[in-house]
Protein backbone atom coordinates (compact mmCIF):
# COMPACT_ATOMS: atom_id res chain seq x y z
CA UNK A 1 0.00 0.00 0.00
CA UNK A 2 1.42 3.67 -0.78
CA UNK A 3 0.70 4.89 2.97
CA UNK A 4 2.55 7.41 4.34
CA UNK A 5 4.02 7.40 8.15
CA UNK A 6 3.23 10.70 10.05
CA UNK A 7 6.99 11.85 11.10
CA UNK A 8 7.48 11.02 14.92
CA UNK A 9 7.94 14.62 15.37
CA UNK A 10 4.21 15.53 14.70
CA UNK A 11 2.30 16.38 17.52
CA UNK A 12 -0.50 14.03 18.27
CA UNK A 13 -2.86 16.63 18.55
CA UNK A 14 -2.47 17.78 15.03
CA UNK A 15 -4.88 14.79 13.70
CA UNK A 16 -8.05 16.46 15.50
CA UNK A 17 -7.17 20.04 14.53
CA UNK A 18 -9.01 22.58 12.28
CA UNK A 19 -7.62 25.13 12.42
CA UNK A 20 -3.66 26.50 14.14
CA UNK A 21 -2.28 29.16 16.18
CA UNK A 22 -0.59 31.63 13.90
CA UNK A 23 1.24 33.45 16.01
CA UNK A 24 1.50 36.64 17.78
CA UNK A 25 0.59 40.09 16.24
CA UNK A 26 -1.06 42.70 17.08
CA UNK A 27 -4.48 42.51 18.59
CA UNK A 28 -6.80 43.80 16.10
CA UNK A 29 -5.36 41.95 13.71
CA UNK A 30 -5.52 38.56 15.97
CA UNK A 31 -9.54 39.53 16.47
CA UNK A 32 -9.92 39.59 12.60
CA UNK A 33 -7.88 36.45 11.86
CA UNK A 34 -9.85 34.86 14.75
CA UNK A 35 -12.54 35.49 13.15
CA UNK A 36 -11.94 34.59 9.87
CA UNK A 37 -9.70 31.27 9.85
CA UNK A 38 -11.66 29.35 8.20
CA UNK A 39 -11.44 31.59 5.15
CA UNK A 40 -7.67 31.41 5.51
CA UNK A 41 -6.94 27.95 5.87
CA UNK A 42 -10.55 25.72 4.68
CA UNK A 43 -13.75 26.69 4.26
CA UNK A 44 -14.15 26.96 0.55
CA UNK A 45 -10.97 25.10 0.49
CA UNK A 46 -12.22 21.55 -0.79
CA UNK A 47 -14.98 22.87 -2.12
CA UNK A 48 -12.32 24.37 -4.65
CA UNK A 49 -10.06 21.63 -4.82
CA UNK A 50 -13.09 19.55 -5.72
CA UNK A 51 -14.29 21.87 -8.70
CA UNK A 52 -10.26 21.02 -9.59
CA UNK A 53 -10.34 17.69 -9.08
CA UNK A 54 -13.36 17.27 -11.32
CA UNK A 55 -12.04 19.08 -14.07
CA UNK A 56 -8.29 16.84 -14.38
CA UNK A 57 -10.76 14.06 -14.18
CA UNK A 58 -13.04 14.87 -17.10
CA UNK A 59 -9.57 15.85 -18.61
CA UNK A 60 -7.97 12.48 -19.44
CA UNK A 61 -11.94 10.83 -18.54
CA UNK A 62 -12.02 11.38 -22.44
CA UNK A 63 -8.93 9.47 -23.58
CA UNK A 64 -9.99 5.89 -24.61
CA UNK A 65 -7.00 4.28 -23.17
CA UNK A 66 -7.57 5.47 -19.52
CA UNK A 67 -11.71 4.64 -20.18
CA UNK A 68 -10.99 1.31 -17.75
CA UNK A 69 -8.61 2.89 -15.34
CA UNK A 70 -11.04 5.84 -14.43
CA UNK A 71 -13.95 3.08 -14.12
CA UNK A 72 -11.59 1.59 -11.36
CA UNK A 73 -11.24 5.05 -9.81
CA UNK A 74 -14.84 5.85 -10.05
CA UNK A 75 -16.11 4.73 -6.82
CA UNK A 76 -12.78 6.15 -4.98
CA UNK A 77 -14.18 9.52 -7.08
CA UNK A 78 -17.69 8.77 -5.74
CA UNK A 79 -16.95 8.42 -1.87
CA UNK A 80 -14.40 11.48 -2.45
CA UNK A 81 -17.39 13.77 -3.30
CA UNK A 82 -19.34 12.45 -0.10
CA UNK A 83 -16.74 13.66 2.40
CA UNK A 84 -15.88 9.89 2.82
CA UNK A 85 -12.09 10.22 2.83
CA UNK A 86 -10.84 7.79 4.72
CA UNK A 87 -13.13 5.37 2.72
CA UNK A 88 -11.82 7.08 -0.28
CA UNK A 89 -8.24 5.85 0.17
CA UNK A 90 -8.46 2.82 0.84
CA UNK A 91 -11.72 0.80 0.76
CA UNK A 92 -14.59 2.54 -1.46
CA UNK A 93 -16.61 -0.31 -1.55
CA UNK A 94 -18.05 -2.55 -4.23
CA UNK A 95 -15.09 -4.10 -4.93
CA UNK A 96 -13.10 -1.01 -6.19
CA UNK A 97 -9.78 -0.18 -5.06
CA UNK A 98 -9.48 2.93 -3.04
CA UNK A 99 -7.19 5.58 -4.57
CA UNK A 100 -4.15 4.03 -2.55
CA UNK A 101 -4.22 1.12 -4.40
CA UNK A 102 -4.61 3.15 -7.86
CA UNK A 103 -1.39 4.81 -7.02
CA UNK A 104 -0.13 1.23 -6.47
CA UNK A 105 -1.46 -0.67 -9.80
CA UNK A 106 -1.34 2.30 -12.24
CA UNK A 107 1.11 4.24 -10.92
CA UNK A 108 2.99 5.23 -13.81
CA UNK A 109 -0.78 6.45 -15.76
CA UNK A 110 -2.66 9.34 -15.70
CA UNK A 111 -4.79 7.97 -13.24
CA UNK A 112 -2.75 7.26 -10.55
CA UNK A 113 -1.11 10.47 -10.59
CA UNK A 114 -4.48 12.26 -10.69
CA UNK A 115 -5.04 9.56 -7.26
CA UNK A 116 -1.92 11.03 -5.58
CA UNK A 117 -4.24 14.29 -5.68
CA UNK A 118 -6.88 12.81 -4.01
CA UNK A 119 -4.93 11.34 -1.62
CA UNK A 120 -3.02 14.28 -0.78
CA UNK A 121 -6.75 16.12 -0.18
CA UNK A 122 -8.54 13.43 1.32
CA UNK A 123 -5.08 13.53 4.49
CA UNK A 124 -5.26 17.43 4.32
CA UNK A 125 -9.33 17.02 5.50
CA UNK A 126 -8.06 13.71 7.88
CA UNK A 127 -5.80 16.01 9.12
CA UNK A 128 -2.76 14.26 8.31
CA UNK A 129 -0.95 16.88 6.99
CA UNK A 130 2.39 15.39 6.48
CA UNK A 131 0.85 12.81 4.34
CA UNK A 132 -0.88 15.28 2.47
CA UNK A 133 2.24 17.04 1.57
CA UNK A 134 3.81 13.78 0.78
CA UNK A 135 0.89 12.70 -1.97
CA UNK A 136 0.51 16.54 -3.58
CA UNK A 137 4.48 16.16 -3.84
CA UNK A 138 3.60 13.24 -6.26
CA UNK A 139 0.97 14.78 -7.82
CA UNK A 140 1.87 15.77 -11.23
CA UNK A 141 -0.15 19.06 -12.06
CA UNK A 142 -0.94 19.43 -15.61
CA UNK A 143 -2.94 22.40 -17.27
CA UNK A 144 -3.85 25.91 -16.16
CA UNK A 145 -6.36 24.74 -13.50
CA UNK A 146 -4.46 22.00 -11.48
CA UNK A 147 -0.70 23.55 -10.96
CA UNK A 148 -3.17 26.50 -8.95
CA UNK A 149 -5.09 23.78 -6.93
CA UNK A 150 -2.35 21.91 -6.02
CA UNK A 151 0.24 24.64 -4.86
CA UNK A 152 -3.67 25.83 -2.68
CA UNK A 153 -3.50 22.72 -1.41
CA UNK A 154 -0.14 22.71 -0.35
CA UNK A 155 -0.28 26.02 1.45
CA UNK A 156 -3.22 24.69 3.34
CA UNK A 157 -1.42 21.88 4.41
CA UNK A 158 1.85 23.70 5.59
CA UNK A 159 -0.62 26.54 7.64
CA UNK A 160 -2.01 23.78 9.60
CA UNK A 161 1.26 22.70 10.64
CA UNK A 162 2.23 26.09 11.58
CA UNK A 163 5.14 26.57 8.73
CA UNK A 164 3.51 29.21 7.70
CA UNK A 165 6.37 30.97 5.40
CA UNK A 166 5.79 27.91 3.26
CA UNK A 167 2.01 27.79 3.62
CA UNK A 168 2.34 31.70 2.52
CA UNK A 169 4.74 30.93 -0.34
CA UNK A 170 2.56 28.11 -1.66
CA UNK A 171 -0.40 30.46 -1.71
CA UNK A 172 1.64 33.35 -3.78
CA UNK A 173 2.42 30.63 -5.92
CA UNK A 174 -1.35 29.12 -6.37
CA UNK A 175 -2.08 33.29 -6.85
CA UNK A 176 0.95 33.49 -9.53
CA UNK A 177 0.01 30.39 -11.47
CA UNK A 178 -2.20 31.01 -14.58
CA UNK A 179 -4.39 33.75 -14.15
CA UNK A 180 -8.29 32.27 -13.34
CA UNK A 181 -11.11 34.32 -12.71
CA UNK A 182 -12.03 32.24 -9.63
CA UNK A 183 -9.03 30.69 -8.36
CA UNK A 184 -6.73 33.68 -8.61
CA UNK A 185 -8.29 36.00 -6.46
CA UNK A 186 -9.16 33.52 -3.73
CA UNK A 187 -5.59 32.63 -3.39
CA UNK A 188 -4.44 36.07 -3.33
CA UNK A 189 -6.96 36.75 -0.78
CA UNK A 190 -5.62 33.99 1.36
CA UNK A 191 -1.97 35.07 0.93
CA UNK A 192 -3.11 38.24 1.69
CA UNK A 193 -5.25 37.49 5.20
CA UNK A 194 -1.57 35.50 6.21
CA UNK A 195 0.56 38.26 4.89
CA UNK A 196 -1.26 40.79 7.66
CA UNK A 197 -1.78 38.27 10.29
CA UNK A 198 1.74 38.33 10.17
CA UNK A 199 2.43 41.82 10.34
CA UNK A 200 2.66 42.44 6.54
CA UNK A 201 0.55 44.97 6.11
CA UNK A 202 2.05 46.81 3.21
CA UNK A 203 2.13 43.22 1.08
CA UNK A 204 -1.14 42.54 2.08
CA UNK A 205 -2.55 46.01 0.87
CA UNK A 206 -0.91 45.14 -2.48
CA UNK A 207 -2.68 41.65 -3.09
CA UNK A 208 -6.26 43.05 -2.09
CA UNK A 209 -5.66 46.05 -4.65
CA UNK A 210 -4.55 43.39 -7.20
CA UNK A 211 -8.05 41.70 -6.25
CA UNK A 212 -9.93 44.79 -6.89
CA UNK A 213 -7.91 46.33 -10.01
CA UNK A 214 -7.54 43.10 -11.66
CA UNK A 215 -11.09 40.66 -10.72
CA UNK A 216 -13.40 43.20 -9.88
CA UNK A 217 -16.36 40.83 -10.88
CA UNK A 218 -15.37 37.95 -8.61
CA UNK A 219 -16.52 36.98 -5.49
CA UNK A 220 -13.73 37.79 -3.41
CA UNK A 221 -13.44 40.88 -4.57
CA UNK A 222 -17.49 41.82 -3.05
CA UNK A 223 -16.17 43.07 0.15
CA UNK A 224 -12.67 43.92 -0.66
CA UNK A 225 -12.75 47.52 0.06
CA UNK A 226 -12.71 46.65 3.93
CA UNK A 227 -9.81 44.84 3.47
CA UNK A 228 -8.10 47.28 1.74
CA UNK A 229 -9.22 50.61 4.18
CA UNK A 230 -8.05 48.45 7.25
CA UNK A 231 -4.83 47.07 5.66
CA UNK A 232 -4.27 50.94 4.93
CA UNK A 233 -4.83 51.72 8.12
CA UNK A 234 -1.99 49.82 9.66
CA UNK A 235 0.75 51.37 7.47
Amino acid sequence: MAIRKKKNKQKETQDDELLVDIGQVSQDTSDFIDRNQTKIFGGLTILVLLIGGYLAYQNFHVKPQQQAVVEQMSQAQFQFERDSFAVALTNPGAGYPGFLDIIDQYGGTDAGNLASYYAGVSYLNLGQFDAAISFLNDFSADGRVMPIMKYGALGDAHAEKGDLGEALSYYEKAANTNSNEALTPYYLKKAAMLSEKQGNNAEALEMYQKIKSEYPLSADATDIDKYIVRAKSKG
